[in-house]
């Protein structure tokens, strides 16, 4: 799961760096000043009034409000937002980020315009979350000197993918790894905040002799397009081209065909049975913070989590709370009819939320043949370790399957101190070496031997 401040409406997401000379009417910047402005107003319906058909659609009246109630559920009470935007234009569309504080998080808010200025795309995003927006400083695990890494294509056609490959020094043939996502439109650094941790991962084990594929999501790089896909799921979200990438893998001269593994994080975790059941000729598989839950219950728990961190609950956050509960209860309710109607919950296509609704993935992992790593962080609120107790519960008879949890690491695998907050994934650091060396271990000799964490 991402963090849940990343609201990408109707799955709207921009590519960076694509220019065109279309302009939105008027100044952009002012014009998203004033949208913020209405929300911090509660004029909800001034907002809807500029929707495109397509956002209507993705928000129907009353939606919005419902939107910016969980915001401040998990981010904490709007504090104020910056007089300074960038703007991109992208395609034909202007999209203005403007930096937002709020009690308990920093936030892009993202609002894109079409050509005759009416509002295209709304998202609020953890800040600082494009790949260019962050410096970035290798962890002292890596060694830059022991592999080295190259760019190249995922898949082809109109769904081909810009990736990175981390390849070993040596003649091989290396064992290789592919990194699987998150849930959002994420870079293939998996950037978050300040924080690269897919980029961590790559460096970590490339220095120990382990080839890592990492690429740009389906959702990034060609949004709109598959926004418009008919009944869109997590096949065409995340599996399809988990499936490209080992085919690019298991052409390289350097890796070894047999000996090809996948990493989900999150969503990629929770997905692992379902890449497992579409490939079965992967070596084994890496679950880290694997969802174990529904995500619509996955978002009233971290609502309610976030808005009882500070001891008390908001009026604000109250109705974060309860909208969140209204929109579980509204997916839970969905039915085949809405997914054939077209209808969306928060943006999301019905096809999407049913797909997912009666997913068991730690009873699902059992048909899963090869061995499995199972990994979580202790301080995580997004995924908790109830959720690891699931998985656990579910194969931990299972002598080919391996289990680690770390007291001090959060959602990303990075180290701190207390209760979990959003606000931490704003502070650079890095995945803790200690997940590096227990991965590299097991992909490269560890595999059947169970821990006894």
């Amino acid at each position: 799961m991402p963090l849940l401040i990343t609201a990408c409406v109707a799955f709207v997401t921009f590519l960076q760096g694509q220019s065109t000379a279309n302009a939105v009417p008027g100044d952009p910047a002012a014009r998203a000043r004033a949208i913020l402005a209405s929300f911090t107003a509660k004029d909800f319906s001034k907002i809807e009034a500029q929707f495109d058909d397509k956002m209507k659609g993705a928000l129907p009246s009353g939606r919005l409000e419902a939107l910016w109630a969980t915001l401040q559920g998990q981010a904490g009470a709007f504090k104020g937002c910056s007089a300074d935007s960038r703007i991109r234009t992208i395609a034909d569309k202007t999209m203005v980020i403007t930096a937002c504080d709020f009690e308990r998080a920093k936030v892009d808010a993202q609002i894109a315009f079409d050509q005759s200025g009416r509002i295209s795309g709304l998202a609020f995003r953890p800040a600082g979350g494009g790949a260019a927006d962050t410096p970035y400083a290798l962890p002292s695990y890596a060694n830059s000197s022991a592999y080295a890494e190259e760019d190249l294509t995922i898949g082809s056609s109109e769904w081909a993918l810009p990736g990175t490959l981390a390849l070993p020094a040596g003649a091989g043939p290396f064992p290789a790894v592919i990194l699987v996502h998150g849930s959002g439109p994420n870079d293939r650094d998996e950037t978050i905040g300040a924080n690269k941790p897919f980029k961590d991962l790559a460096s970590g084990l490339a220095s120990r002799g382990i080839a890592v594929l990492r690429y740009d999501k389906r959702t990034r790089t060609h949004a709109a397009r598959a926004a418009a896909i008919p009944g869109l799921t997590v096949k065409e979200e995340v599996i399809d081209d988990v499936l490209e990438a080992a085919k690019v893998l298991r052409g390289r001269p350097k890796i070894d065909p047999a000996r090809v593994f996948v990493l989900g994080h999150s969503l990629g975790g929770m997905l692992i049975p379902r890449i497992a059941a579409a490939d079965p000729k992967f070596a084994g598989f890496v679950v880290m913070a694997g969802a174990a839950r529904p995500v619509e219950d996955a978002i009233v728990a971290q609502t309610t989590y976030l808005a009882n961190a500070d001891g008390a609950v908001s009026p604000e956050e109250q109705k974060g709370i309860d909208d969140a509960v209204k929109v579980a209860a509204e997916v839970k309710a969905l039915t085949p009819e809405d997914a054939r109607a077209g209808k969306t919950i928060f943006g999301v296509p019905a096809a999407y939320w049913i797909d997912l609704r009666g997913y068991d993935p730690p009873s699902a992992a059992k048909a899963i043949a090869a061995p499995m790593l199972v990994l979580q962080g202790e301080r995580d609120y997004q995924v908790t370790m109830e959720e690891f107790a699931r998985w656990k519960g579910a194969l931990g008879s299972r002598r080919d399957v391996t289990f680690h949890s770390y007291p001090a690491l959060n959602h990303l695998f990075i180290a701190g101190t207390g209760p979990s907050r959003p606000a931490e994934y704003q502070v650079a650091g890095h995945v803790d070496e200690a997940v590096i060396r227990d991965i590299a271990a097991w992909v490269l000799g560890g595999l059947g031997v169970r821990s006894a964490k």
